[in-house]
């Protein structure tokens, strides 16, 4: 369950003190960015700060990252090596993409900012993370406004205060209408509560 997403600056204390104050708080942290080639990619010092452990270039970081260049290792000049740095302790997170690597120290999972390569890293942690009680969400797509069915709309999350229930307005070529998103974990409560607010909305149109 998301709790917060939070855009921070390439800031060394700002990202310390960030990732220290919600890797005590949540299950898991995820880092987007920061661990580029440039003189601004900060994070991997940052994290590595913040659980006071050295930072340095890693072998099996460099493997990986060399695997990318047509020389090799030859090829990976400072810039580029600065990618391979890995704090003490922590375990790649590979990527497809490019080579260089992610990682993850403790409950901290630091990725690249590139949204595909972001996503290859995604797909490379996910399965590893389990659940035992994974989220499953019902949508319902109405042609009204969220003025129109904001009341019944909240009779219906004060009925059912253990399911998320929320509403997403959109302009479909001129067409005005909400989605409805239903989320719960019980399969069977969701099916329960979804049949309910379509029968009283009377809308056919879901997914």
């Amino acid at each position: 369950s998301l709790e917060e997403i939070r855009v921070i600056p390439d800031n060394h204390r700002i990202i310390k003190d960030a990732v220290y104050k919600e890797a005590s708080a949540k299950d898991y942290v995820f880092t987007s960015g920061g661990i580029g080639p440039t003189h601004d990619d900060i994070t991997a010092e940052a994290v590595a700060s913040c659980f006071d452990v050295p930072l340095s270039i890693g072998d099996d970081a460099v493997k990986l990252l060399a695997m990318n260049y047509k020389n090799g290792v030859k090829d990976l000049n400072e810039a580029r090596l600065r990618m391979a740095r890995i704090p003490e302790g922590a375990k790649l997170i590979k990527n497809k993409i490019s080579g260089a690597p992610g990682f993850v120290i403790r409950n901290v999972f630091v990725m690249a900012g590139v949204p595909k390569i972001f996503e290859a890293m995604v797909q490379e942690i996910i399965l590893g993370l389990g659940s035992r009680n994974p989220i499953l969400s019902k949508t319902l797509k109405i042609f009204k406004t969220e003025s129109e069915i904001s009341e019944r709309l909240r009779d219906y999350a004060d009925k059912y205060k253990e399911i998320s229930i929320g509403s997403y307005p959109f302009n479909n070529s001129g067409k005005f209408g909400v989605e409805i998103v239903i989320s719960h974990t019980d399969h069977s409560l969701l099916n329960k509560v979804f049949n309910e607010i379509l029968k009283d909305f009377n809308e056919p149109n879901t997914n």
